[in-house]
């Protein structure tokens, strides 16, 4: 079930998207049973500059060779792209990618927790979770969507151990400047959908989680201020 062809956001991105319209077949009982982090909504360097983006629909025709498999709700497209590096920068640097949501590249030292937010984390910090072989769930809903995060919690409880690590790396937090309702990164990999389904995330971690440069299993900060420590 995959196919070959430039993700339309990012033409030098490499070949492999995977193209699912799947119904939430795998529904789980709603609710959250991790603690959620709220970062303060500030405190950000000035380089960490969100622009909030209205999310559009996931264009399922751009690719001519993309595959769609009907029957559900959800449209989610799965697909690679080129490695854009791994170099540490400053936390006062701006940290700019070729995808959205971000894939690899350059990235802040420290890298963000692995758990949920309630407030939006940099990608400096998080492509850096990616780099350790974690994946990074984000939403971007401007009206809410309760429910559909609930089920996101739901299904990250719900993930097999870490056999390497006895937790999951997994960050799940909300995005103002993600273009889709919801995406999912893993090392130059990412997915892109306009609701969550539960069985294209399911694709989407088995075949990517635990492919990055590196396996860390724990630390990270949670906080402005060690996200982002002053020199």
């Amino acid at each position: 079930m995959r196919s070959t062809g430039p993700w339309p956001a990012a033409a030098a991105s490499g070949a492999g998207r995977l193209l699912i319209a799947a119904a939430s077949a795998l529904a789980l009982a709603a609710g959250c049973g991790r603690s959620s982090i709220d970062l303060g909504g500030g405190g950000w360097d000035a380089a960490y500059d969100v622009t909030a983006q209205e999310p559009g629909p996931v264009d399922a025709s751009a690719n001519s060779d993309a595959l769609v498999v009907d029957g559900g709700s959800c449209t989610s497209v799965i697909e690679s792209h080129a490695d854009e590096g791994a170099t540490h920068i400053p936390c006062t640097s701006p940290a700019v990618y070729m995808t959205n949501p971000p894939s690899s590249g350059n990235h802040y030292p420290i890298w963000a927790a692995y758990q949920t937010y309630t407030s939006p984390v940099p990608w400096g910090n998080l492509v850096h979770c990616l780099e350790h072989g974690a994946i990074v769930i984000v939403y971007n809903c401007p009206g809410g969507c309760t429910d559909e995060v609930a089920r996101a919690q739901a299904w990250i409880d719900a993930l097999p151990a870490d056999p390497s690590c006895g937790t999951n790396r997994i960050v799940l937090a909300p995005d103002p400047s993600l273009d889709v309702r919801w995406g999912a990164s893993a090392w130059t990999w990412t997915l892109r959908s306009d609701c969550f389904d539960e069985l294209s995330f399911t694709e989407f971690f088995d075949q990517h989680y635990n492919m990055g440069r590196e396996l860390v299993c724990g630390g990270g900060a949670n906080t402005p201020q060690t996200l982002c420590p002053p020199p």
